[in-house]
Parts: C-alpha cells; sequence; structure tokens
C-alpha cells in the first residue's frame, strides 16, 4: 500500500541526501514531506514540522551521526512513537553506521533499510516496503 504522504525526518546535515531520496520515491509515486520543504513565508519551522507529522501516514527516519545529534530528528521521533497511527509504519533509514541505541531503544525492533552499500539498492529495499518496484 503506497502512503498518503511520508514524512521524511532528517539531520540538516544529511539534506542533500534527503533530496536525493525524496526525489525517487516522488518519481516512483510516493509523496514526500522533508525540512527542504520551505514553509508559507512567516510562517514558524515548527508550526509546518508538526503540520506535517500529524498530515502524513508514514514516518522515514534518516539515521546517522549528524542524526543522532539532531535535537529536531529525536523530537520527530518521539512524536512519531507515541502515535497509533505509526505503529507499523516507521522504517529506519541506514544513511551512515550509528548506534540505533542513540536514537530509540524502539527502533533495535524495527526492520532497517540499509543504504550504506549502494543507493540503488537501498532504494529498491525501501520501495519494496510498499509493495513497489525500483526503476532507476
Amino acid at each position: 500500500m503506497i502512503p498518503k504522504e511520508v514524512f521524511l525526518s532528517h539531520a540538516s546535515a544529511d539534506g542533500e541526501f534527503a533530496s536525493r531520496l525524496a526525489e525517487v520515491l516522488r518519481r516512483h509515486g510516493v509523496p514526500v514531506w522533508y525540512g527542504a520543504t520551505n514553509p508559507v513565508g512567516g510562517q514558524q519551522w515548527h508550526d509546518e514540522i508538526g503540520a506535517a507529522l500529524r498530515r502524513c501516514d508514514w514516518f522515514l527516519i534518516l539515521l546517522s551521526q549528524n542524526a543522532i545529534q539532531s535535537f529536531w530528528v529525536k523530537r520527530e521521533l518521539c512524536y512519531a512513537l507515541r502515535q497509533p497511527r505509526f505503529v507499523n509504519c516507521i522504517t529506519p533509514v541506514l544513511i551512515q553506521s550509528c548506534d540505533l541505541e542513540l536514537f530509540s531503544w524502539t527502533l533495535s525492533a524495527i526492520q532497517v533499510v540499509n543504504f550504506l552499500d549502494a543507493f540503488d539498492s537501498g532504494c529498491r529495499d525501501l520501495l519494496r516496503v510498499w509493495g513497489l518496484g525500483y526503476q532507476s
């Protein structure tokens, strides 16, 4: 089942990867919201994040050393973990070796999509979560 919209949580230092991944997902018909999607002029950034978290029905989190140190990534993950609609709709995406326990002990129980070996292979595995085939 293709999500209505995916919330892509990432550290700002991982923005280039997030942008590349969002482009691939959109090309495959998966709508994505992530921090590079600019808020309307005068709108508070945290308000935009909150609205997106309430609207989206799937939560992707990019796991990296940068994300471990990001206040916002941790905050977004805590929110997602408390929402019943995300119970089976959280997908950790490993883009850099890091200790998952530093995010949340609950992530160790969720299947991680590994992007460490190759971007295309990671995309293939991620799209398979929604029953989609990967077209490079």
